[in-house]
Order: structure tokens, then sequence, then C-alpha cells
């Protein structure tokens, strides 16, 4: 069998909301099922280059795959590129046959922000009014975009960026309102999506109900949020050894402020219904996303299939069978 190359172009007309959410609670769920395997990030760092690169490989559900992906802060500055970039192979595990290659970048954005959906589906208050947004960049629209494919276009956008042109481009691209931080966080549902080592919210700005995706963290000495959400909030991180090394929760637990055991589980286990999550509209939920390659896997497995049933893509022979 040919291996299948499906562009962004490809991809674009291939991928539904619905498709991204369905794939990524698939991924969660057989995670906390433990069936499912994904060995840990390997990183690539290259100080001189000002970047790094990683490789995720994971398998689920009958098929295989890996994302070799780009973290170049200086990109769009130094050489007018995005700051990340992947290329995605997704294998027959039976035959080790290359069945696509993908572009990764999409992958990656869409999987962000189908995974934000899927906490919010599992961890927010029911009937969710208003959607907080800080950081105003492509998770935020993909963040948009799942939440309302769930909770409806009803759904008030209130939008906040240490750029205010950012926030604007953003408001006039989906709707909402500009804000403050603040009141950003005073939403039902707050998204952080900003590269932060320091804490950009503070606990106070929240209702006692909120429910909050901390989606930037994603190395070692990030941190997004007041170390008091942690700690007086219900935390649920999408893999444990991921989390402890380079998510929102790596900061204070190194630093002695959270403890291991504070924390409530994995978003998968929730899924699966090995454990609660939302326990009472009077307390604070969390989400701390570091970024599946299991996501990466579902997704691109359905998009794949998507695009044979389609007739989509560009068969190539790449490697030979001799």
């Amino acid at each position: 069998m040919p291996t299948l190359i499906l562009s962004a172009k490809d991809l674009r007309s291939l991928y539904t909301v619905e498709l991204g959410l369905a794939a990524v609670e698939r991924a969660f769920r057989a995670h906390g099922l433990g069936e499912s395997l994904m060995p840990p990030k390997v990183y690539l760092s290259l100080p001189a280059y000002d970047g790094d690169f990683r490789a995720m490989p994971a398998f689920l559900d009958g098929a295989a795959g890996v994302k070799w992906v780009n973290a170049h802060p200086r990109n769009p500055e130094k050489h007018g590129l995005p700051t990340v970039r992947a290329l995605y192979i997704l294998s027959d595990p039976d035959t080790a046959s290359p069945l696509a290659i993908l572009d990764g970048t999409l992958l990656t954005a869409w999987r962000t922000g189908a995974a934000g959906g899927v906490a919010s589906k599992f961890l927010a208050r029911k009937q969710p009014r208003t959607l907080g947004l800080v950081g105003c960049g492509v998770q935020a629209r993909v963040l948009i975009d799942s939440h309302r494919a769930l909770f409806g276009d009803s759904l008030e956008l209130l939008l906040a960026d240490t750029s205010e042109a950012a926030a604007k481009a953003l408001q006039a691209e989906k709707g909402g309102r500009v804000v403050s931080t603040q009141e950003a966080c005073g939403a039902d549902i707050v998204c952080t999506a900003t590269p932060a080592r320091v804490p950009v919210v503070k606990r106070e700005w929240f209702q006692p109900s909120a429910h909050i995706n901390a989606m930037g963290a994603d190395a070692p000495g990030k941190q997004e949020l007041d170390a008091r959400l942690l700690t007086e909030g219900r935390v649920f991180i999408d893999d444990t050894e991921q989390a402890l090394h380079s998510g929102e929760v790596n900061v204070p637990l190194h630093d002695g402020r959270l403890r291991p055991e504070q924390i409530a589980g994995t978003l998968g286990e929730v899924v699966s219904g090995k454990k609660p999550g939302r326990t009472s509209d009077a307390e604070i939920t969390v989400f701390d996303s570091t970024g599946l390659a299991l996501q990466d896997v579902a997704l691109a497995r359905a998009l794949y299939d998507a695009a044979l049933a389609r007739g989509l893509g560009q068969p190539f022979d790449i490697v030979g069978n001799g």
C-alpha cells in the first residue's frame, strides 16, 4: 500500500471540530483504561539555534505514529516563520508500513483545542455561559471552536492578552469582548494559553465554581496560574510523567507548595469513569494540559480514515518492499 501524503489543504477539507473532539476523547479514555502505549517525549535541545525538537511516539486502537515537532520561539523575528511546526508519520503496526505523512502543525493545534473542550465537558459546571481566554493566539482560536461545538454559539467570549492587537484580531474573527485579564478570569470556563514562566492570573479573580484549562505550560519552569488555584482547587493532569516534569504543576511541586497527593487524578481516569470529576458547583477544577502523543495518533488515524473514504491525499511509494 502506498503512503498517503496529506497536506495542510487536505486536512482542512477533512477536519471537523466534532471529529477532533471524538478522537481526543477516545484517546483520553484509552489512556485512563491503560489501553494504549505512549513512551515519554524525547527532547533534542538546540540552544545554539534558540529552540528544540521533540519526538512523540504513541500506539492506540490499531495505529502507531510519531510526531516530530519543533519549538523555536524566535522563529518569527529571526526567519519570519512560525514558532511551532510539525510533521506526523502514521504507521500500520502489523506490517510496519507507513500509512500516511501528515501536516502535524494543524494536527497539534486541533488536538490541543479538542483536549480543552473534552476537559470542560467533564469538569466544568453544566450550561456554562461565559468563556474567558487569557492569551489570544492560535490556541485560543481552536479552544473557542471546541467549546462552541460543545456548549453552543451563545457562549460569551471574554478575550484578554498583553497585546491589545492580538485580542482585537481574535475579536474580529470570533466575536466576544476584549477585557482585562481579571475580567476574563471571572468566566465560568477560563482557558490560559500563554508561554508564561511566572503566574499571569490570581486566585481571587476566579469564581468558586470556575473550571480552568491551563494549556500553556509544556516545559520545566513554565507556570501560568497562581499556585493557590492548584492547592485550593481540584486538579487533573493529562499524564503523570509529563505533568510532573513540564506541566502547570511542575513549579509548585518543585517548590513544595503542592504535594503529589493533592492531584485528584488524570483526565483519562475521569473520562473512563474510574474517578469522579467535579463533585460540586462550589469547587474550582483545573485541567493541566501538556499535550499527549495519544491525542495526535488518535486524530491522525481519524483524518487518515476520512481521507481514504473521500479519496483525498497524494499516494506515494516512499519505502521499498524488497
